[in-house]
């Protein structure tokens, strides 16, 4: 999706930059198997997470070339189409393919739009209106994020233990963050954090996203 984009969109002054929350030795692979020609960064301290309220992957912010947020962080066209998955056979009904499909091109005609019109688009947020939409600073999360860090940095001391104490400290606090939950969450053959642990996690969320809901004409509602 984001090299299809930029390929098209690149000539008109758009860059994608993609930040990976994760570990060096996770993402690397990954990012050299793709090969992408916008630049990757690996965020292992999560402090773009921590910057710019980041919960989730894939979330994206848009920045104008002043360096204005124009739209907050939110899903980068993903829906919660997954959780009506077939967890034995592994089936999406087709509706819900259907739909996430749709959500998504809407998400990127949006984009296009944007790097197309600049603030004439009528998807570029005013700085007041972007300023509402952003998360006011939240003590716990702060404190979270202080948590998380320290335990990363026991980990690279191979203190395992103390570390686990301290992400479940940063996950009791911020459990919005599944980027943070994911770090010390038992993982798959891949490397991913995809397992019954997961399913529960996202079972006991109920009624409620498990990505934030894009403001977007049409799509508010996926």
């Amino acid at each position: 999706m984001w090299q299809a984009l930029f390929e098209e969109l690149q000539s008109h002054g758009f860059m994608v930059l993609a930040v990976a929350l994760d570990q060096p030795e996770a993402a690397a692979p990954w990012v050299a198997t793709v090969r992408p020609t916008y630049p990757c960064l690996i965020d292992r301290d999560h402090r773009v997470a921590e910057l710019y309220n980041l919960v989730n992957v894939p979330e994206a912010v848009w920045i104008d070339e002043t360096g204005r947020i124009v739209r907050p962080p939110e899903s980068a066209g993903a829906t919660d189409g997954f959780r009506a998955m077939d967890r034995k056979t592994f089936t999406v009904p087709e509706a819900v393919l259907a739909e996430r499909a749709r959500v998504r091109s809407v998400y990127q005609q949006a984009l296009r739009d944007w790097v197309l019109k600049g603030t004439g688009s009528e998807h570029a947020l005013t700085a007041e209106r972007a300023a509402q939409k952003v998360a006011r600073p939240d003590p716990a999360v702060a404190q979270a994020h202080a948590h998380f860090r320290l335990g990363l940095h026991l980990r690279r001391l191979n203190r395992e233990d103390e570390a686990l104490a301290e992400f479940a400290q940063a996950i009791r606090l911020h459990p919005d963050s599944w980027a943070m939950w994911r770090e010390s969450a038992p993982k798959d053959g891949r490397g991913l954090a995809a397992g019954e642990a997961f399913w529960s996690r996202v079972d006991a969320l109920g009624e409620r996203p498990y990505y934030r809901p894009i403001d977007l004409p049409g799509v508010q509602s996926a």
